[in-house]
């Protein structure tokens, strides 16, 4: 087990690595200047020259990309061009709405997909029908779920407050977290932590419905293979109840494909969050993002980038522990 955490770290740190690379080859292969962007396109080639020496932008490729490399490792992203702030700033702000959202999806996409794939394998009553909805949403681009869910629970039926942001209050607590619903339930005030809640829910679902079908899927594979095993079939011959069989016996040996995939579900989740907080005007790192394109702020879009990358190396890395953990025999390959 050792072994393979090294491995794993060890790996991540080099992905990372060439992550930050690609990066930084893009932002020299652009053809926007970023000292334009920053000073507008109006500037004077004096004041150009000027910034340009200030940020660092006259100095040899090879000492840019060191000194990129460098203030990297100490958390240092560069400044904003369009908000004129420490990209860190920028993502300490928007980072922790997305984080919500992300891991309530997450969440969701692994308990939709599990219930999914465990009562299509095990042809629980009404499993036909939630399959076919689960599929028939996933099958929708993310901003069109997003705008018919928009046009049903909130124009229709009324169901939702509203649709925009994380919150409807205007004084919702702001710390410790940033995150409404932990900051909400630290207070103590539970009527903000139910609308917390409501406005969660939605954006959530369209985040999590794609991924959770595509786990169900595999997982409901694995299962109908595992049921046809000779392990399964003694136990059956014991008497056990099939829902006994099917999660005391088959599923333990039906998780390593569906851990595979959710790993894989992550980086799709990440781009799914990029158009969600759009759509919802999500107070996230995709709505900065979004901002972010248009003023050619390639400091903000490669903060964004790593970071993200970084959280979908780190999932990944976690996911395959926990491959381990379900199957011993992962740490022998």
């Amino acid at each position: 087990m050792a072994r393979l955490v090294l491995r794993r770290l060890i790996s991540m740190v080099f992905i990372i690595f060439a992550l930050a690379a690609v990066m930084f080859l893009l932002q020299k292969l652009s053809r926007t200047s970023p000292v334009h962007a920053y000073l507008g396109a109006n500037a004077s080639p004096q004041a150009i020259a000027k910034e340009s020496k200030i940020l660092g932008y006259d100095r040899p490729i090879v000492d840019q990309f060191f000194h990129y490399i460098w203030n990297l490792l100490h958390g240092n992203f560069g400044e904003s061009l369009r908000t004129r702030r420490p990209v860190r700033t920028d993502l300490a702000t928007y980072l922790p709405a997305t984080l919500e959202l992300t891991l309530f999806g997450l969440f969701l996409a692994v308990v939709l997909g599990a219930f999914m794939g465990m009562a299509s394998a095990g042809r629980w009553r009404g499993s036909g029908l939630l399959r076919l909805v689960m599929v028939a949403g996933s099958s929708a681009p993310t901003f069109l779920l997003a705008l018919l869910g928009i046009l049903l629970f909130f124009n229709k039926l009324h169901w939702l407050p509203q649709v925009i942001g994380d919150t409807s209050y205007t004084n919702a607590p702001a710390g410790p977290t940033h995150m409404p619903i932990l900051d909400c339930l630290i207070h103590g005030d539970w009527s903000m932590e139910w609308n917390a809640w409501v406005m969660l829910l939605l954006p959530g679902v369209c985040v999590a419905l794609g991924p959770a079908v595509s786990i169900g899927r595999v997982l409901r594979t694995s299962l109908v293979n595992s049921m046809r095993s000779d392990y399964v079939r003694t136990a059956r011959a014991k008497g056990l109840p099939e829902r006994t069989v099917l999660l005391r016996h088959a599923l333990r040996n039906s998780l390593n494909a569906a851990l595979s995939m959710t790993g894989l579900q992550v980086g799709l989740m990440f781009a799914g969050v990029v158009v969600i907080e759009t759509v919802f005007a999500w107070p996230g790192i995709g709505l900065y993002t979004d901002l972010s394109i248009p003023a050619a702020d390639f400091p903000g879009i490669s903060g964004v980038t790593i970071v993200l990358g970084i959280g979908y190396v780190v999932i990944n890395t976690v996911v395959d522990i926990l491959q381990s953990v379900a199957d011993p025999r992962v740490v022998l390959e």
